[in-house]
Order: C-alpha cells, then sequence, then structure tokens
C-alpha cells in the first residue's frame, strides 16, 4: 500500500471510529464529524498547544488517542501541520498560505467588519470598532442589529476615550503616565455622575477592567445604554483597536449569564481582530505611537 493510500484509509477510518468519543457533535444534523475534530486539532496547535502527548490531546479537544494520531498524519500529509524538530507540531505552511492567501482578498476594515457582524449576530447588540485618537476614541465601524438604532454613535464619532467603555478597555493597557500625558490635567471631563473625575478613581476603574479582560458602562456615557468593549493587543500587548457591543439595558440584560455570554462574545472577537490586525500597517502605527 502506498503512503497516500494508507493516509487515504487512515482518514476513512477517522471518519468512522469512537463514536462515543463525538456523539455531542454527532447531534449535530448534516455538520461532518472528522471536519470537526480536525478545526478542533487545528485550533488545539494554533493555540499554542502541544501534540508530544497523543492522550492528553485527545483529553483536550474530546477525541481518543488513535483519532488524534491519524488526525495528525491526515493534516501533516497535507501540509497543514509540520512536525517540530523538539517534537510535537506547528500550523504548516500549506495552512499559512491559505489564509494568506484569504486576507490578500480584503481590506483591513472589511475583515473587521465580518467579525464585528459575527458578534451582532452573536448578541443582538450594536457592535463598534475604535481605535485611540490622541484623547479621544474614534470610532472606524459600525455594524447594527435590525433594529432601531438607539445611540448616537456613528461610524467616524470621537468621544473622550475614558468616559467610554471601549476608550478604557484601550486607556487600561496604557501605562498611568502615558494615560496622564494624553488626557491632561484633573478634573477630567464628565458625561455623567459615574464618570471619573481624578486619576485615582480612573486609575482603579482600569484595573478592574484589565482584571476582567473587558469593559463595562451601564449609563456611563449615554442613559439607558450599556456597553460592554475589549481591546485587541498587539504581540507587546499594546492596543491596536477596541470591539464594543451597546444597547439599551433591556436586550443587554441584567442577569449574570446573559451578561457573562456577551463578555464572552466581545472578548472572542477582539481576540480575532488581534489576529486579523496583526499586520495592518495603520494599525500597527497606532500602536506604536502609544
Amino acid at each position: 500500500m502506498t503512503k497516500a493510500s494508507q493516509i487515504a484509509a487512515t482518514a476513512t477510518d477517522a471518519a468512522t471510529d469512537a463514536a462515543t468519543t463525538d456523539a455531542h457533535d454527532a447531534t449535530q444534523a448534516g455538520l461532518v464529524t472528522p471536519v470537526m475534530r480536525a478545526l478542533k486539532l487545528l485550533r488545539f496547535v494554533a493555540d499554542g498547544g502541544s501534540t508530544a502527548n497523543l492522550s492528553e490531546v485527545g483529553r483536550r479537544i474530546g477525541v481518543n488517542r488513535v483519532t488524534v494520531m491519524r488526525l495528525i498524519e491526515t493534516l501533516q500529509f497535507e501540509g497543514v501541520l509540520e512536525p517540530l524538530p523538539q517534537g510535537g507540531h506547528r500550523l504548516g505552511l500549506g495552512f499559512l498560505t491559505l489564509a494568506a492567501s484569504a486576507l490578500a482578498g480584503e481590506d483591513h476594515l472589511a475583515t473587521a467588519r465580518r467579525v464585528l457582524t459575527r458578534v451582532t449576530n452573536e448578541t443582538g447588540l450594536s457592535s463598534y470598532l475604535t481605535v485611540l485618537d490622541g484623547a479621544q476614541v474614534r470610532y472606524l465601524l459600525c455594524e447594527t442589529p435590525a433594529l432601531p438604532l438607539v445611540s448616537n454613535i456613528r461610524a467616524g464619532s470621537r468621544v473622550t476615550a475614558h468616559l467610554t467603555a471601549p476608550g478604557r478597555s484601550l486607556l487600561a493597557h496604557l501605562s498611568p503616565e502615558r494615560r496622564r500625558a494624553l488626557l491632561g490635567p484633573e478634573p477630567l471631563a464628565a458625561a455623567t455622575a459615574q464618570s471619573a473625575r481624578t486619576y485615582a478613581a480612573l486609575d482603579a476603574q482600569l484595573a478592574r477592567d484589565r482584571d476582567a479582560g473587558c469593559a463595562w458602562s451601564q449609563d456611563g456615557f449615554e442613559a439607558g445604554i450599556d456597553a460592554c468593549a475589549a481591546a485587541a493587543l498587539d504581540a507587546h500587548g499594546r492596543p491596536l483597536a477596541a470591539l464594543s457591543v451597546a444597547g439599551p439595558r433591556s436586550l443587554v440584560g441584567t442577569d449574570t449569564v446573559t451578561r457573562e455570554r456577551t463578555a464572552a462574545a466581545v472578548k472572542s472577537g477582539a481576540a480575532d481582530l488581534a489576529v486579523l490586525l496583526a499586520d495592518a500597517p495603520a494599525f500597527l502605527a497606532a500602536a506604536g505611537r502609544l
């Protein structure tokens, strides 16, 4: 049997083995579970996971050891994974060139809008992409659900950074000295009674935002509007941009489960933006000025 036929045979086996390990996936009508398993493995590797211990990989992605071995062999044969000298695997050139080709056909803002669209669909809230512009945040993109607009914020709007959730999520990743240089002397500008007027209050607020991984605003800038934001960071931990969602509290919700789900969608979107914007000259230049 040739190497190619061996790989094809193992791929076929992977499609039929260990049905109980993928029982949850198999219940999803119309989905191809071998493909789902392969994508789980690729995400695991992309996130820095090691494939040196096949049993541990199987535990982490929810398949058995034999399936992991077959998936690795198949993906390696296709150039999607490649072995490391010290053991384990990394994403292969076949995968990287495919991703690069896909991104080459789109500008960065168009790609970012796809993330916003996904987050809006997941949350039912308006999504925004913002960047720091001096002491302000500038709203570059806005994606809204099929509902009447309730916010005055539009693409192109500029707002003093510390007054908004996206602005706070960006400021939280700057040094205190840099924040003071941007925002100027006390008292700080205020939009509502909740606005921090001193650096002591702002620093404490930003520390909570940083620890939580996102910034929440409740009536913090516009009456009746709640917002959640997370920063997309470059490889050095500098903020490239922020992703935020906003809407009336009746839609945002007040229960813990709903708000945690919203925060998770925002953080996931910001993490995706960090990858998509990693080589965007305009965003990198902005981060370099911080």
